[in-house]
């Protein structure tokens, strides 16, 4: 087994930029999170769908130069990518508009070639997929996918779950809890929020939502800048590190810390030592625009040595 599969959309970034104007990206939860991996040394795979178009062949080519596999994206004629818009207020905090209802990526769990796709995650050491991920799927899609998961886990390969939350995802609350519960009972390692989970589980204390999370492995990002990182049965609470320049959008700062996070795990630091990780590069990755920071500003800290099997 090698490397990580990362599974989920991507999509066309519109972003703020001068005079009213917007500039043209492609950003997605796991997909932010596949490109920070592969910067950071990590073999990762990504596992989507996309259309025959030009767009389409434009993003395949940029993941490429960042080092993302791309031999397992499916490639649908006649479809297209969705497109989301940010909106950022004067705090940086960041709103999404998203058109995507139509787009390829909805269609993976549903082609003649997703048995081959399930199968093909046992080979890798790392499966990672978040709460939008599931969101896109049927619930037979999702039943699918949960099982090769745990086929997966029977040979060797674990999972890491984001619990990244979008309520337009989720038309019905009731269903997204009941999907989250499954999602933590499949996953060895948990990278969750009280930004996501309170909207699902509202009023609950810290110590309530890490009790809802039955993955051995936790990491749960709080409202000040600090988590609190379960494992072997004891909680830790780690601080970040002060920002040190102005924040303009916070578009992508969890899942650069889930991408430095699992890095470390992979090259055998513990969970505390990879949480300290994960709100360094998040707090670089806040102080740019759009989801995917330039390559240059990437903290030289982080080793870029390729990551193998270790203790994630």
């Amino acid at each position: 087994m090698t490397g990580v599969a990362s599974i989920g959309e991507c999509m066309i970034e519109l972003k703020q930029a001068q005079y009213g104007l917007y500039s043209r990206g492609y950003g997605g939860d796991t997909l932010n999170t596949s490109v920070y991996l592969a910067r950071l040394g990590v073999d990762v795979d990504y596992i989507t769908a996309l259309g025959d178009d030009s767009l389409s062949d434009e993003m395949i080519a940029g993941w490429a130069a960042e080092g993302v596999g791309t031999k397992r994206v499916m490639r649908l004629p006649g479809k297209l990518p969705g497109i989301y818009l940010i909106e950022t207020d004067e705090l940086g905090e960041r709103r999404f508009f998203h058109w995507r209802e139509n787009a390829a990526a909805r269609r993976l769990l549903d082609l003649p070639e997703t048995g081959d796709i399930l199968n093909s995650l046992a080979s890798y050491d790392l499966v990672y997929l978040s709460a939008i991920t599931l969101s896109l799927y049927s619930a037979d899609g999702r039943g699918r996918l949960f099982a090769a998961l745990r086929a997966a886990r029977e040979r060797g390969t674990r999972v890491a779950f984001d619990t990244n939350f979008r309520v337009r995802g989720w038309p019905d609350l009731e269903i997204a809890r009941a999907v989250y519960r499954d999602a933590f009972a499949v996953a060895d390692i948990a990278l969750a929020s009280t930004e996501d989970l309170l909207p699902l589980f509202a009023g609950e204390s810290n110590e309530g939502l890490m009790a809802r999370i039955l993955s051995p492995e936790v990491v749960l990002k709080l409202s000040k800048p600090a988590s609190i990182v379960r494992f072997e049965g004891a909680s830790h609470e780690v601080t970040a590190e002060p920002v040190a320049a102005p924040v303009v959008d916070t578009t992508a700062a969890g899942d650069s810390f889930a991408a430095a996070y699992l890095a470390a795990r992979l090259r055998g630091a513990d969970p505390i030592e990879a949480a300290r990780a994960g709100h360094l590069l998040a707090g670089i990755v806040v102080c740019h625009p759009g989801a995917i920071i330039p390559g240059s500003a990437m903290p030289a800290t982080m080793s870029s040595t390729r990551a193998h099997k270790g203790s994630a």
